[in-house]
């Protein structure tokens, strides 16, 4: 048997050990601390500023950690240190990430079905579950719920977000935001970098246009439409549906920013831009997530 030529197998970066892991663990617990006991009331202070000082503490530390972090990661990529093997594992955590953001929606898209197509006409009185009608009397099941049962603690919103505005120009925005960023993407590969950078441009435009946008439609509902956290299952599901779907277009918005830097100091080229696709398959993502919310959340 001959001996194996050692100069044609792959060679795989092995990193050195890193203090980034267990400190981003550290950040996340100050992170989910902090807004357990802010939300909860919990701070044992009048003014409640505890858990405040906590969320923003592990908030800076977070972006710390990830600034430095990345950075590393940047190094060693510039510096010619990973493999084609790395790519393919940088490909394959980036493809679990995204499966476990899928979940994630998953689970809160599961709980308003549940809601709206069990719960309430359970209430209502319908089904094999119709005895619980005997907790609401005279409670008529209908969605959006706009007359909670106990309405003396939880009042229900007075209106509703309409669909065909702000709703309707935020689905248009992201979009039009997948085509230019699969622009950018087209132009990369052909190491056309102005073209790149001005499509990058134009997508976290649109991005940032989505999320101001959304802030407005944020205060419009607390004030004018009484739509809020406490306004019963409705304003609950739509604040947690949206507001982490908003979370995650503002993170891929500042993905984006890193991304429109790092071609503006001349990092990427037509065969090695992982990073670049990274970030546009998560942009991907958010979008298509956003078309099921429109859908379900504002308009069925």
């Amino acid at each position: 048997m001959s001996a194996p030529n050692v100069n044609a197998q792959e060679s795989y970066y092995v990193p050195a050990q890193s203090s980034w892991p267990i400190l981003a663990s550290f950040a996340m617990f100050l992170l989910a601390f902090g807004a357990g006991t802010t939300i909860n009331g919990l701070s044992g202070k009048a003014d409640g500023t505890f858990g405040v000082v906590l969320l923003m503490l592990g908030a800076l530390l977070m972006v710390g950690i990830l600034v430095g972090w990345f950075s590393h990661v940047i190094h060693e990529s510039r510096a010619g240190l990973y493999s084609p093997q790395m790519d393919r594992s940088f490909r394959w955590g980036m493809s679990w990430f995204i499966f476990s953001e899928v979940m994630f929606f998953a689970a809160f898209f599961g709980a308003l079905f549940y809601v709206r197509n069990l719960a309430v006409p359970w209430l209502g009185g319908e089904g094999d579950k119709g005895v619980s009608q005997m907790l609401w009397p005279g409670f008529t099941a209908e969605w959006p719920l706009m007359n909670p049962p106990d309405a003396a603690q939880f009042a229900g919103p007075r209106a509703i977000v309409d669909p065909w505005h702000i709703p309707l120009l935020n689905t248009v925005l992201l979009v039009t935001s997948s085509f230019t960023v699969t622009l950018a993407h087209h132009a990369l590969l052909k190491d056309k970098r102005a073209m790149v950078a001005l499509w990058l441009t134009a997508t976290i435009a649109l991005g940032a246009i989505f999320i101001g946008f959304q802030a407005y439609e944020y205060v419009h509902a607390y004030n004018d439409l009484g739509l809020t956290l406490n306004a019963g299952i409705y304003g609950a599901t739509f604040f947690i549906l949206t507001g982490f779907h908003g979370l995650h277009v503002t993170l891929g918005t500042l993905m984006l920013i890193i991304i429109l830097l790092r071609i503006l100091k001349g990092h990427f080229d037509s065969r090695h831009h992982f990073g670049f696709e990274a970030v546009a398959w998560y942009w991907h993502f958010v979008d298509v997530v956003w078309i099921g919310l429109f859908l379900f959340v504002y308009v069925f």
